[in-house]
């Protein structure tokens, strides 16, 4: 079996807060007497990643996504646990490390605002030292796949959001890191860019067999890339599999849906016992039913309705996500 690029066993970070009351007296004593909470970021966490996978990390506002991807980088020092990647521990911040890894946070930028691209490319390029035949040969495939042949003579300044994050990840993958972390990369991006780093992100991988851990609230980034997520809540990791087996496990259910010859409807419809509506409207239903149950409801509704379409499917995967996240356990 191939050696785990990322092997990370019982991770655990608590953060030291300082807390105090409200006032000028309860500011005055934290001087001479400050306390503190203990926050508890992650709490055991356990997983190993494969070479050029590409899994989500997925999870609600302050579950541990960004402090797991800082302490994978090497930005935290863990509270517990131990963590391996590529072969170092991040915390040690080896140069040979850094030219292994690469980070891009989506509210975060690397590029000097005042200059075109390509000039922070070249800097980036001497900064790890990648040899001139290889910089311009994967300066010229990135700028290929993410079509920024206009873009690279204007000040980053004058450049929009979606330009700029081309950018970004263009100078994330100069020196071509074995591993890249993904902190909302496509955050605040209108449709069409987020569908075309998309695209990208997975031409990218399949070519040079990067691994990939992406987080992001955009589901559609997480089911268009990755096979495989990690679902984090409360520090706790709570699933570690694929997305559609988290799906069938937390909702026991199907989505049906109906197109009707509404002329051949006579009266109400008798649903069966179990069978919920979720929409209804002139000449189409969308039901919830039992999912041990789907394959003979449907052959009902086949033979009793004047069904035009039938659609038989999973719940989206936001409501599953949201009912994960409102119960916090699976």
């Amino acid at each position: 079996m191939e050696t785990p690029i990322i092997n990370v066993e019982q991770l655990s970070k608590t953060y030291r807060v300082p807390v105090r009351a409200a006032g000028l007296k309860a500011s005055l004593a934290s001087f001479v007497r400050p306390k503190y909470d203990d926050i508890a970021a992650l709490c055991d966490v356990t997983f190993t990643l494969q070479p050029g996978e590409m899994v989500g990390l997925i999870g609600p506002n302050g579950a541990g996504k960004t402090t797991t991807l800082k302490l994978l980088s090497g930005l935290l020092h863990p509270s517990q646990g131990s963590v391996r990647v590529a072969g170092f521990v991040p915390w040690e911040r080896r140069p040979a490390y850094l030219r292994a890894i690469s980070m891009v946070l989506g509210n975060k930028s690397q590029m000097l605002w005042d200059i075109p691209p390509a000039d922070s490319f070249r800097v980036l390029g001497e900064i790890y030292a990648v040899p001139p035949a290889e910089y311009r040969q994967t300066l010229d495939e990135l700028i290929e796949l993410l079509d920024m042949q206009e873009i690279l003579t204007k000040p980053v300044r004058n450049l929009s959001l979606g330009e700029r994050m081309k950018c970004e990840l263009t100078a994330s993958l100069l020196y071509r890191p074995r591993v890249l972390f993904l902190d909302e990369p496509t955050l605040g991006l209108d449709v069409s860019v987020q569908l075309r780093l998309r695209r990208f992100l997975a031409e990218y991988n399949r070519r040079s067999g990067v691994t990939v851990i992406l987080t992001s609230h955009y589901m559609a980034d997480v089911t268009s890339l990755c096979p495989r997520v990690l679902l984090i809540h409360h520090g706790k990791l709570l699933f570690d599999g694929e997305l559609g087996d988290l799906a069938r496990k937390m909702a026991p259910f199907k989505q049906i849906r109906l197109n009707l010859n509404v002329e051949k409807i006579n009266g109400n419809l008798d649903l069966p016992a179990g069978v919920e509506t979720v929409e209804q409207d002139t000449n189409s239903l969308t039901l919830r039913v039992p999912r041990s149950e789907a394959a003979a409801i449907t052959a009902s509704f086949l033979q009793t309705l004047p069904v035009v379409d039938l659609t038989v499917e999973d719940p989206p995967v936001e409501s599953v996500i949201d009912q994960v996240y409102s119960g916090g356990e699976l």
